[in-house]
């Protein structure tokens, strides 16, 4: 009985400052990666950012209006223009392909219906078109008609990229 009144209070002892220290490294682990989390996110927003900004560039090259600017040359042939623009466009995306890993799933897709939407229309625009015709009114024709589309993929791919930019504010 005398061997009782010894080992059940230090069991309670023991049992008591076990459960603090294992609630203190429970603690101390928490912090720490809270703390790593703060570490890197310092890193990655900048990225982040700047893959933001990079998609914001590429939508808007890509714009119908802005590529024709850049690509179509006076004496242009139709067909010189048609491959031209989807030789611009493959770049510009391939040049920034790399950055969905730092994007949502939802705005890569945008990204790419877009530059998809882009080259559908310059191939099927070019249907319409002789080979040797002008290209200043094939590039007329895509800018009217990608003008016309009630919500273009563009617009949809910068709205989703705007409200994911404010989200890294919040």
């Amino acid at each position: 009985m005398e061997i009782f009144k010894i080992v059940i209070p230090a069991f309670i002892v023991m049992m008591t400052a076990y459960l603090l220290f294992d609630k203190m490294f429970v603690n101390e682990d928490k912090r720490r990666k809270a703390e790593l989390q703060k570490k890197n996110q310092s890193v990655i927003t900048p990225i982040r950012l700047r893959a933001y900004e990079r998609i914001a560039l590429l939508l808007e090259r890509c714009h119908p209006a802005a590529m024709m600017l850049q690509v179509i040359q006076p004496g242009m042939t139709c067909i010189d223009a048609q491959s031209k623009l989807l030789a611009f466009i493959r770049a510009e995306y391939d040049h920034n392909i790399s950055q969905q890993i730092y994007v949502s799933d939802e705005l890569w897709e945008a990204v790419k219906a877009s530059h998809d939407t882009i080259i559908k229309l310059i191939n099927t625009t070019a249907q319409h078109f002789q080979p040797d015709d002008q290209a200043t009114k094939y590039a007329e024709v895509i800018i009217r008609m990608y003008a016309e589309v009630d919500e273009n993929p563009s617009s949809v791919a910068l709205s989703i990229l705007k409200s994911e930019t404010q989200e890294l504010f919040l």
